[in-house]
């Protein structure tokens, strides 16, 4: 156990030291807020590299207006008990703007929409840096990421013109227009993330553990029944008992059958899965490279 606890120890003071190097570097910086467990644990880091002064960052969230409400309730008791900035990009408005067109059909998300709306937010408010929490074992796309990421004026990655980080120098100088994305637990995989919420006792939405709930089978995947589903007849509802591994917009994140109902049983269930966790995210099956093209577009 001492070694398990002298590697999250690393980790924390890797990512720290990152979190650090944006507040130091940038002048304009954010932190991307879903409600997830990776970006919940970005904040609790926050708190451990800034307080007792207050972020350098504000929060931000890019809400598609179909989210799961257990999500939504802890954003909102997360920004009261921290008493940070939240900024809130909405979906719906750069619909109603014509930036961006709803989906139609039964497979229809706006978890694609969302990207939009994210540059227009970081144009709005010249970020010049946006902290994520993605990281590199989640999907082959994330793995070719550096840490401090350089986007162009447009917003776009380009995977084969990436900076070197050696020795963990990072290099957070851009032009006017480009702005950086920045994974502070790039190098963390899934189950360090929960064994380090197991040991800082991190609170997380509640869908995160198992619980009984309205589900259909959709494309093989159980989904919560749901409206924003374009539920039709052909869509019987069942009680399932369910959680979810990773959280987004809920017509695109599928549950999984589950009786884990407590971290211990978490970190044992993900200890023994052979799925990676973007195995229950129907919008990473679209094409072989589903999430580098959403990230060449501005993408998280």
């Amino acid at each position: 156990m001492s070694k398990q606890l002298d590697y999250l120890d690393e980790l924390e003071a890797e990512a720290i030291y990152i979190l650090r190097e944006v507040a130091g570097q940038f002048e304009r910086p954010a932190l991307l807020f879903s409600g997830g467990k990776d970006s919940i644990t970005l904040v609790h880091l926050a708190e451990k590299a800034f307080r007792p002064g207050r972020f350098p960052f504000p929060l931000v969230h890019i809400d598609t207006g179909h989210n799961f409400e257990e999500t939504i309730s802890y954003r909102d008791d997360l920004i009261a008990r921290i008493g940070e900035k939240l900024i809130v990009g909405y979906v719906q408005d750069s619909i109603d703007q014509g930036k961006v067109v709803e989906q139609k059909g039964k497979n229809a998300s706006r978890n694609a929409l969302q990207t939009v709306t994210l540059l227009d937010t970081i144009a709005k408010y010249e970020f010049d840096a946006c902290i994520g929490g993605a990281r590199r074992d989640e999907e082959k796309a994330r793995a070719k990421e550096r840490i401090f990421s350089v986007r162009d004026e447009f917003g776009q990655w380009d995977p084969k013109r990436q900076r070197p980080e050696l020795w963990d120098i990072y290099n957070g100088k851009i032009a006017k227009g480009e702005n950086v994305r920045v994974f502070p637990i790039s190098n963390w995989t899934e189950l360090d993330v929960w064994n380090y919420i197991k040991r800082e006792n991190i609170a997380l939405p509640s869908i995160y553990f198992a619980h009984e709930r309205d589900c259909i089978t959709r494309n093989g995947q159980l989904m919560a029944a749901s409206p924003f589903l374009n539920m039709d007849e052909e869509d019987i509802v069942t009680k399932s008992t369910v959680r979810f591994r990773t959280v987004g917009d809920i017509s695109c994140t599928a549950a999984v059958l589950s009786s884990a109902d407590n971290l211990d049983a978490i970190i044992e269930e993900i200890s023994s899965s052979k799925i990676s966790e973007r195995g229950a995210r129907i919008d990473d099956k679209v094409s072989e490279a589903a999430m580098e093209d959403r990230k060449k577009g501005g993408y998280f």
